[in-house]
């Protein structure tokens, strides 16, 4: 029965008005919004300017809890190494909805011509390196300081509460430590008070601004690091014959990696990859070594393929080494899992994005095998991670610079947009579950 009732809500829901359309906070969240944009747009040109890296972001942490501390919200700092988590309560009854940021910057030298391009450099495992936002997350910690003040200012017109997360290391923490989503769920983020649902989004260089795109269920995949060590028995390259060649039991594994996706995962279903990025062997041209090392990362969308390829890499791994007289040792290490839009939820808040943005503005779009660890909020709890538009309009998306490259290059103009989303989408959610 419960099932029935929740079944007829998310109907009436998407068949009826949107609650964006006939809240009348709406308009006033339009208007607020295109005055806050330059504010919006001035925090984002500065952490452009001086970006930091994973579990680095000191200084980006403080202008973040500053302007929170403004508002009058409690703030919370030091969450997960460099986290800021604030609280914003109505004072009245209802959900507690979660909105998500990410603060770092990437190890990549900025070539883009703008007077706020990055100059800084830093260390990355040991590394000199040059820093920039070269994934948009510049513009996902303006857009919600920007969603902070405007509820805030709205506060009587809430109905629970909302908790602004701005979380470090989404790229991943420098080697040997911990971070991002997982250690904030660990340190219990979503809890004190239990947060009931969460929204986020990415910002996307080859998405036309104005556009919103989203996917239920899987929409990002689990990405797992793999290490397969090839022991064979080392002898003069002029006799091959003498000892075991782990160079070429390698490339065969390479090979034998790739029927795996080929012939023996379902991709009618859904996508999966497995790639070899790095092979380590041999000192001298003519000396076959004893061992080489390869090392590569696996996308997968579901739990069950994630599985089943983990056990077919040991198992095709293992048997090709065998069969020449050499052994492989193999190593998998798990990184994010899927990012999983709950579907009831996507289903029952997708009319308010397209009330914020325009129907025909608002599409699905296919699966992605990057990952995000947003994925670890959504583990927890019913989430909605969505992609904001941020290509210039009447771009070529193939002649765009894509993400993690010195050439990325966002259109600040579609910044407002994410504004108003994540706005109207606490409001609307609130407001269904008041009627329930």
């Amino acid at each position: 029965m419960k099932y029935l009732f929740l079944v007829l809500t998310v109907a009436l829901v998407g068949s009826s008005p949107t609650y964006a359309q006939k809240n009348k906070l709406s308009k006033r969240i339009e208007v607020m919004a295109q005055e806050i944009e330059p504010k919006v747009i001035q925090w984002r040109r500065h952490f452009h300017q001086f970006p930091e890296l994973s579990n680095r972001e000191f200084k980006t942490a403080e202008k973040v809890a500053e302007h929170l501390r403004n508002l009058g919200l409690k703030v919370q700092t030091n969450v997960a190494k460099t986290g800021v988590v604030a609280l914003l309560e109505s004072g009245k009854p209802g959900p507690v909805v979660a909105l998500r940021a990410d603060m770092d910057a990437l190890p990549v030298v900025e070539r883009v011509d703008l007077p706020f391009a990055s100059k800084e450099k830093s260390t990355y495992n040991g590394q000199n390196v040059g820093v920039m936002h070269a994934c948009g997350h510049d513009t996902h910690v303006a857009i919600l300081m920007g969603v902070a003040e405007i509820l805030t200012s709205l506060k009587s017109e809430l109905t629970g509460s909302v908790k602004f997360i701005f979380q470090p290391a989404e790229e991943g923490a420098p080697e040997g430590e911990e971070g991002g989503a997982s250690l904030m769920v660990q340190e219990g983020v979503l809890e004190n008070p239990k947060v009931d649902v969460i929204f986020g989004l990415h910002i996307n260089s080859m998405t036309e601004v104005g556009k919103i795109r989203y996917r239920p269920e899987g929409t990002m995949a689990a990405s797992d690091r793999f290490t397969i060590k090839v022991k064979g028995k080392q002898t003069h390259g002029a006799s091959p014959w003498a000892g075991i060649d782990p160079v070429v039991v390698s490339a065969q594994i390479i090979n034998g990696l790739q029927t795996i996706i080929s012939r023996q995962t379902p991709l009618t279903e859904d996508a999966a990859v497995i790639s070899v990025g790095a092979i380590h062997g041999g000192v001298r041209n003519n000396i076959i070594p004893e061992s080489v090392e390869m090392e590569g990362t696996i996308r997968t969308l579901n739990n069950e393929t994630q599985n089943q390829i983990h056990q077919k890499i040991e198992l095709t791994a293992q048997k090709i080494a065998e069969s020449a007289g050499a052994s492989a040792e193999v190593k998998i290490q798990r990184g994010n899992p899927v990012t999983y839009n709950d579907p009831t939820l996507t289903e029952m808040m997708v009319p308010t994005l397209e009330a914020v943005a325009g129907k025909s503005n608002v599409s699905l779009q296919k699966a992605v095998t990057g990952a995000e660890d947003f994925s670890f909020y959504a583990q927890k709890i019913p989430a909605l991670f969505f992609f904001l538009g941020g290509m210039p309009k009447g771009k070529n998306p193939e002649e765009v610079a894509p993400h993690h490259t010195p050439d990325f290059y966002i259109d600040e103009s579609g910044m407002l947009l994410g504004v108003k989303a994540l706005c109207n989408l606490t409001l609307d959610y609130m407001e269904i579950k008041k009627k329930k």
